[in-house]
């Protein structure tokens, strides 16, 4: 009697049911998911995301419980629907060898009025589920000090590295051209540095955690460090500057100080404290100006070789300027000056000579005269010149086409030619004149012109008389 009572109220309870609601489906909404098993492996980089459903469900709240992240944060991705299968597919891929979630939280609703409560949590990898690579050891160590030159960074791995998605992580901050070299079966990266660091400087460098292994796996977190270029903090400095003698292919110091030992043909050798830049070359300047170049004679010496030789009795003042810089880069931050005056004396003529009587070795006096013999039958005259200095051929071959004997006065005097020149020895010069007369009612006088100057007669490079010597030579019998 009971059981039969119980029985009556259920279908009482059915019946009040179907005729106040219409009918009310109870089933429950299934759901499938894909991948479902905890720490499932999808087998590439887009491998979709899959959430069945065995009825029509409302969409756009069916997306919106769905939530993907990994290791390095959200995953965005896009949805789109198959039937009633929701599809997710990451818009960058999955990313090898790091631990991804599905979680699926809230409510979702068929279009039929039922709907179901999920919270699932669902980890995954895809393509593999391979060790993270790690940064095993680097060059420089942090806060290390270092040269600046040839420098070259070292980066070990643990794992054979992907080379082009390493080389984009890395960031060298100041380091501009640069060279890789991978080794070690793409284990051992070093970056070679084509210019020069800035010295005492502070330099900084990173690893994004974008880089990955050969299969994909990347680093697991950003490596960083820094390191400066103080390892040499003495600064450049000169320590000598001296006057040099080439001899035998090299040239060597004299011993002579700078300030009033240059003599003609020789250089200047300036000294360092350490080596020097290329740069230290160009850093020399004299004024008033001299032309000629300086080369390196050792990594700490240079030598400055003239193209022709400084003017005698003028002061010259060499710089070295401030901005020359040691092979580490490092300035010698003020100019130095030293100040000499070559010991280059000037071409003098000792003594002019007509005959035995008619000497002059006095050239101070202007307008000087000075009776010359002309041989009556061929008017002829010959004199010679004594030059403080001997001359080389192609001097001695300038002097004899400067050196000019004119007609003076009267202006009527027909024109003479030399007709002989000979050097007697290297600075005595004998030359031979035709064409000369003499006066009945006045003197005849000839004008002698040894020119000086930078463009006048010189025994050798740079050295030349200070000026013109002139002679009014008056021609006798």
């Amino acid at each position: 009697m009971l059981r039969l009572r119980n029985s009556l109220t259920v279908c009482l309870l059915c019946a009040l049911i179907f005729l106040s609601c219409g009918f009310v489906d109870l089933r429950p909404i299934g759901i499938g998911i894909e991948p479902n098993d905890m720490n499932s492996l999808l087998p590439d980089s887009f491998s979709p995301l899959i959430i069945k459903f065995d009825t029509e469900v409302i969409k756009n709240e069916a997306e919106g419980i769905m939530q993907i992240n990994s290791d390095y944060g959200s995953v965005r991705g896009d949805k789109f629907w198959r039937n009633n299968d929701l599809y997710f597919v990451p818009l960058q891929g999955w990313t090898a060898g790091v631990r991804h979630t599905l979680n699926l939280s809230g409510t979702i609703r068929s279009i039929d009025g039922r709907e179901i409560r999920i919270d699932r949590f669902i980890p995954f990898y895809a393509i593999n589920r391979n060790a993270h690579p790690f940064l095993a050891a680097h060059y420089p160590e942090p806060g290390e000090s270092v040269g600046t030159n040839n420098f070259i960074f070292e980066f070990q791995f643990s794992l054979s590295m992907d080379k082009l998605s390493v080389e984009t992580a890395l960031a060298l901050d100041g380091i501009g051209n640069k060279t890789f070299e991978w080794s070690d079966n793409d284990r051992l990266l070093k970056v070679i540095i084509d210019n020069p660091l800035t010295p005492w400087s502070l330099y900084r460098w990173s690893i994004k955690d974008t880089a990955k292994s050969a299969d994909g796996v990347p680093l697991p977190k950003t490596y960083s460090g820094h390191f400066t270029t103080d390892l040499d903090r003495t600064l450049p400095s000169v320590t000598g500057v001296y006057p040099a003698i080439f001899s035998d292919g090299e040239w060597f110091a004299t011993g002579a100080n700078i300030e009033n030992g240059l003599g003609g043909g020789m250089g200047i050798i300036i000294s360092f404290n350490k080596p020097m830049g290329e740069n230290a070359a160009r850093s020399i300047r004299f004024e008033p100006s001299l032309s000629g170049r300086a080369e390196f004679l050792s990594v700490d010496k240079i030598v400055y070789v003239f193209t022709r030789d400084p003017e005698p009795e003028i002061s010259y003042t060499l710089t070295i300027l401030g901005e020359a810089k040691d092979s580490e880069g490092l300035k010698i931050g003020s100019d130095s000056y030293y100040y000499f005056t070559p010991d280059i004396p000037y071409l003098s003529v000792l003594h002019f000579k007509t005959d035995d009587d008619s000497v002059i070795d006095d050239f101070s006096q202007t307008n000087t005269v000075l009776p010359a013999k002309v041989n009556i039958q061929t008017g002829e005259l010959e004199f010679s010149v004594y030059f403080s200095l001997p001359f080389g051929y192609e001097e001695k071959v300038n002097a004899a086409q400067k050196i000019t004997l004119a007609p003076f006065f009267p202006k009527h005097l027909l024109p003479i030619a030399l007709n002989y020149v000979h050097w007697a020895s290297d600075d005595r010069l004998i030359m031979r004149w035709e064409g000369l007369s003499f006066g009945t009612e006045n003197n005849h006088f000839y004008k002698l012109v040894i020119p000086g100057g930078k463009n006048g007669i010189g025994s050798g490079a740079g050295i030349f008389m200070k000026e013109n010597i002139v002679l009014y030579l008056e021609a006798i019998p």
